[in-house]
């Protein structure tokens, strides 16, 4: 079974998406830590994103993995590199670097892969609409601006980083913009996805949202 959970940057899906795995049982898989996996080595490599050809071998090369005791450390090339892709550099050029066509098709054919023959969770920005149209679940997050600038900023204080609402705003706004355009996979919601404004809810209530929803259908089709 495959449960894809879609949203803005904030919107709350990665931290659902995990308990919403460990409560049904599932594999978690994070699929915007992959992206933000790719933007580390192009900033640690010192890659030009103009150079395709390396980019390419770059991209074969790139090995990941999902481990921990709960799935959720990220290791790139056999080194988890979990707490190093949330740095405000990796952040600001993410969005950039994922909407290259060959970053997008190389992952997207690694994400399928990961989840072939398993049940999964899988979220990011364009899970039920590009990389699993057929998922069984489809779920789309969003929630206000301003309390997805104060979640972000409650995450960066706990990692010691310092910035304003303000400035997460604009930056925010920013990511919407550039995610919603760009050319190959923008996030959008899926026609079929059920959406769930997180706002004011707590990441408790969003997971029980999205497993109440889940477990009723199953248990209606089992009835049939």
């Amino acid at each position: 079974m495959v449960i894809a959970i879609d949203g803005p940057a904030g919107s709350g899906k990665s931290t659902t998406a995990k308990y919403v795995a460990e409560n049904l049982g599932f594999i978690h898989i994070n699929t915007g830590a992959m992206y933000r996996g790719i933007a580390l080595k192009c900033i640690s490599e010192d890659i030009n994103l103009a150079d395709t050809s390396k980019m390419n071998h770059m991209l074969h090369l790139t090995v990941f993995k999902f481990g921990g005791g709960d799935g959720s450390e990220l290791y790139m090339d056999g080194k988890n590199i979990s707490s190093n892709i949330n740095t405000v550099e990796v952040t600001e050029s993410v969005s950039l670097i994922s909407a290259i066509p060959m970053v997008r098709k190389k992952l997207v054919e690694y994400q399928r892969e990961m989840a072939n023959g398993i049940d999964v969770v899988l979220e990011g920005r364009d899970i039920g609409s590009v990389v699993f149209p057929d998922a069984d679940y489809k779920f789309f997050l969003i929630a206000d601006i301003h309390e997805r600038a104060r979640r972000r900023q409650k995450e960066m204080e706990e990692r010691c980083e310092v910035i304003s609402l303000s400035e997460l705003t604009v930056e925010l706004e920013e990511r919407d913009r550039q995610d919603s355009t760009r050319e190959h996979s923008p996030l959008k919601k899926a026609d079929d996805a059920v959406e769930i404004d997180t706002t004011g809810l707590s990441i408790e209530e969003q997971v029980n949202r999205i497993v109440e929803i889940v477990t009723n259908t199953n248990r209606s089709k089992t009835r049939k």
